[in-house]
């Protein structure tokens, strides 16, 4: 289980975890946008730094675009399109998620 469903407040603070990639531990984060849940790997289409200026805050001050702290690049939360900044047209990893049973969890299902 990443998080409980109520640690993520719809454009609040995001929960960080960790999933493998060949072999290697890489951060990634869940967010909630509109009622949904997204998952992502934390590296900045621009250049591989994590998103978040503090640990868990990957919203913007407005709630609805997630921000690159270092570069100030905004995504799309529900797609992790890059809209503003060095990395237009770029995007996040997103990361398959399902909440079931007041958790949120990895769809390892594929």
């Amino acid at each position: 289980m990443i998080c409980a469903s109520a640690d993520l407040v719809d454009g609040g603070d995001g929960v960080r975890f960790v999933v493998q990639r060949g072999g290697q531990d890489v951060a990634a984060f869940a967010v909630r946008y509109r009622g949904k849940v997204y998952a992502y790997i934390n590296r900045c289409a621009h250049v591989a730094v994590e998103l978040d200026w503090q640990p868990g805050r990957f919203f913007d001050s407005d709630g609805l675009y997630l921000i690159c702290a270092t570069h100030g690049a905004l995504y799309r939360p529900e797609s992790g399109a890059c809209v503003e900044g060095p990395c237009r047209g770029g995007r996040l990893e997103m990361l398959p998620v399902v909440e079931r049973d007041g958790g949120v969890f990895l769809d390892e299902s594929d």
